[in-house]
């Protein structure tokens, strides 16, 4: 595998790339000659890597939308990539293997995963397990990776133990998805919150869902009739006062998404009169420690069948036009970027 990855690299004289030269050009493919492949910033240590799938998130439809204060450009877009050491670097895997990157300014302010070549900080890689393929990988992607932290974090942080009720806000998106999934493998009663809830409820109920209701509302009162144990929110504003409105004693709310809006208008009664708890979820910088973590539970729990079938692969050139179904609110589930397509 290694003397084939090293001979790839050797043989092409060129490679291709995603690019958005600016907040207001519109990304475009390029190529690239093959010993111009990307040079690491200095005083940092960078493995070269042959990327082989990246993943369509909504933070990757806002930086190909030139969205104000996302990005810095020119960047190649893409916040995670799946592929394999081809160069290693200090504190990186070695050569030949097989390794992700869903963490980090990847995308943003350092180039991403939409190039057949990346060059990716040592400390931000991580080294996949055997069993999981790379495809699946990608799948699971940032969206999945922060489901799962979502869940972690409930389960460390919050007391949440099976079987409680769980609601999942923005359930028919990447992260909402999967964590509608991992959720109902656990054993718990899912209710998934949609803004399309008439349209996806067959598909939210084929991954686990309990029940489906319509995109959450402000809440009327400081504290309001519990409905629910714990939640997964992944869009923010007014769905997530919701959830702490509704949320029973003791109970926690897993904040990791703003597609609604940064703000939240809420009270202090949740917290003090029923101990809710409000647990912000990190998946740009966490600690090695929970990254390991994170992915060793995926490993263990995710239903790799139900996964691929709630994902649609796009080859790189197709990724600006998915970009804007994605902001849209068109795109269900995961959308897995081929580099080899």
């Amino acid at each position: 595998m290694l003397r084939r990855a090293a001979a790839a690299l050797n043989q092409r004289r060129h490679y291709r790339a995603l690019v958005k030269r600016s907040a207001k050009e519109l990304a475009a493919l390029e190529e690239f000659e093959s010993w111009d492949t990307p040079s690491p910033p200095k005083g940092d240590a960078h493995a070269l890597l042959r990327v082989r799938y990246s993943s369509l998130n909504y933070k990757d439809g806002l930086v190909l939308s030139g969205s104000k204060g996302v990005a810095k450009y020119p960047v190649v877009p893409g916040i995670n990539l799946v592929g394999t050491v081809v160069q290693d670097a200090p504190f990186a895997p070695p050569k030949g293997s097989r390794v992700a990157c869903v963490n980090g300014q990847l995308g943003q302010t350092h180039d991403g995963g939409y190039a057949e070549f990346a060059r990716i900080p040592s400390s931000d890689l991580i080294l996949l397990p055997e069993s999981l393929d790379d495809f699946t990988a990608a799948a699971i992607g940032t969206a999945g990776f922060t489901a799962m932290q979502c869940i972690l974090h409930l389960e460390r942080y919050g007391g949440l133990d099976a079987p409680s009720t769980v609601l999942v806000t923005g359930a028919s998106g990447g992260v909402g998805s999967l964590a509608v999934q991992l959720l109902a493998s656990r054993g718990h009663v899912v209710i998934a919150s949609s803004s399309r809830a008439e349209s996806e409820e067959a598909y939210l109920m084929k991954l686990g869902a309990a029940r489906v209701v319509g995109r959450l509302d402000p809440p009327t009162k400081p504290l309001d009739r519990v409905r629910f144990d714990y939640a997964v929110d992944c869009v923010g504003g007014a769905p997530l006062a919701h959830c702490l409105a509704r949320c029973g004693p003791r109970g926690a709310v897993a904040a990791c998404g703003n597609a609604a809006s940064g703000d939240l208008v809420t009270t202090v009664f949740p917290f003090i009169l029923r101990g809710v708890r409000l647990l912000g979820v990190d998946s740009v910088n966490p600690p090695l420690e929970e990254r390991n973590a994170v992915w060793e539970r995926l490993d263990r729990d995710l239903d790799r069948a139900l996964l691929a079938s709630t994902t649609t692969t796009v080859p790189l050139a197709d990724v600006p036009r998915a970009s804007e179904d994605i902001l849209a609110g068109r795109v269900r589930g995961r959308v897995v970027v081929d580099l080899a397509a």
